[in-house]
């Protein structure tokens, strides 16, 4: 279950892992419909069988793309809710690495370290996040990133200390 807190609290989680994702199955039927929402169709992604006999993968794998996709989904699932939170805004990513591939059929979870929170103007907290995305049962993460959020929230919500 989800935890929620407060604006105020958000600071005090600075350093720690604020949250681990449920596991989510990265299938063929995913990746095909990834492919065809971003017509990436490359024969790694889409063609188990010419995949199986032409690639180092041993079949089909994820789009990178896709992965770093599910961050969002992994996000909702473990991160702590703010109570003031009127709005959240992906501001981008100062760093994304692909470090391993995501075979089909394997499952990944996302890892959150919650590594700054500054509040910008009046009704603006931004947070970073030091991410990465474990594959279940290897030693590599699929990716790790830096990911740069904001917590939109009414100004009269902000914290005097703040």
């Amino acid at each position: 279950m989800v935890m929620e807190i407060s604006l105020s609290e958000i600071r005090g989680l600075v350093g720690t892992e604020t949250g681990l994702s449920d596991w989510i199955l990265v299938d063929q039927k995913m990746i095909d419909a990834f492919a065809e929402a971003t017509g990436d169709h490359q024969f790694i992604h889409v063609d188990p069988v010419r995949a199986a006999a032409e690639s180092p993968f041993g079949g089909t794998i994820a789009h990178g793309f896709l992965t770093l996709s599910l961050l969002s989904t992994m996000n909702y699932n473990c991160l702590p809710k703010v109570r003031e939170q009127t709005l959240g805004i992906n501001y981008g990513f100062d760093k994304v690495r692909f470090m391993s591939p995501v075979r089909s059929g394997t499952r990944i979870r996302g890892h959150f370290v919650l590594s700054d929170a500054r509040f910008r103007g009046a009704g603006m907290l931004m947070t970073t996040y030091d991410v990465s995305i474990e594959i279940e049962n290897e030693k590599k993460p699929a990716l790790t990133a830096r990911w740069i959020t904001i917590i939109q929230f009414d100004p009269k919500d902000r914290p005097e200390d703040a």
